[in-house]
């Protein structure tokens, strides 16, 4: 019986020993957290100045040894995306600012950080993403002004960013269609070509008969010729002689026609010389009194 206590007495004494051990610890562990959390928040506050002063290079370099230093220091990730945002650096400010919001635990460090992921966001012309950040920056701090209006410009801009790629796309259709349309219409403007040229071979073809024609109607009217000035050469026989007094030429007289044309002229010439000699024994004739 004797035993069990000491055995107790000596299991209460270790489990109080270790429980003291790992308190110490934990605390040790505390306090070297807070210091580092310290130093952190100093280093970046010399960054900040090195930033007044237009030295980035040396304020990245300090920034970045703050965030090595704690992971718990949000300020340093934050300063450092607004100096990568102000040089127009938005990948690598888009990243420190993400990881300010993933390490933020109080809400007004979250607000901030999702507010510029926003920011970053219009700027890359990624509304969508813009919305959505804004929309969370607002969870945390639903009556700041500024992130109320960066959500509607961005809410706005995606549907005109919407508008414009429906637009796009229309316009690319039609001019897929009017691709098409000209396309059909070489297609058919080709097929057309190749008719007419088989109608031209056509006439091409019937126009080498019609010149064989040509050429034997060439040789019928040669001979018809030939034909002709024998006869124009042959002496008229009696009979021609006798239709040619029946038939006088137009511009030839016959005697019968001559004999009845100087017995017309007699006869004028006759009634004329009646009138003068009636004349003549009548006397001058006298004018009118008035003249007409």
């Amino acid at each position: 019986m004797m035993m069990s206590k000491i055995k107790i007495f000596i299991l209460v004494v270790l489990f109080g020993a270790n429980f003291s051990i790992a308190q110490n610890s934990d605390e040790e562990a505390q306090k070297i957290a807070e210091q580092a959390l310290r130093d952190s928040k100093n280093i970046t506050y010399d960054a900040n100045k090195e930033l007044v002063q237009n030295d980035f290079i040396n304020a990245e370099a300090e920034y970045r040894k703050a965030i090595s230093k704690s992971s718990e220091n949000i300020a340093a990730p934050y300063n450092l995306g607004r100096a990568y945002y102000n040089r127009e650096s938005f990948e690598e400010a888009f990243g420190r600012f993400k990881s300010a919001g993933e390490k933020a635990t109080e809400k007004p460090d979250k607000h901030k950080a999702f507010h510029n992921m926003g920011n970053v966001f219009m700027k890359n012309k990624e509304y969508a993403k813009a919305v959505e950040a804004y929309k969370e920056a607002l969870r945390a701090n639903p009556n700041d002004d500024e992130t109320r209006y960066n959500l509607a410009l961005a809410k706005k801009m995606q549907e005109q960013d919407k508008n414009d790629q429906n637009n796009d796309n229309n316009q690319d259709k039609n001019d897929q269609n009017k691709d098409d349309q000209n396309q059909n219409q070489d297609q058919n403007q080709n097929e057309g070509d190749n008719e007419q040229k088989d109608e031209g071979d056509e006439k091409d073809k019937e126009g080498e008969n019609g010149d064989e024609g040509n050429e034997k109607s060439e040789e019928n009217k040669e001979g018809d010729g030939d034909q002709k000035k024998e006869q124009e050469q042959k002496p008229k026989n009696e009979g021609d002689e006798k239709d040619d007094r029946k038939n006088p030429r137009p511009n030839q007289l016959s005697k019968q026609q001559i004999q009845n044309l100087l017995e017309a002229m007699q006869n004028e010439e006759k009634k004329v010389q009646e009138k003068l000699n009636a004349q003549k024994v009548r006397g001058a004739k006298t004018k009118n009194e008035k003249d007409w």
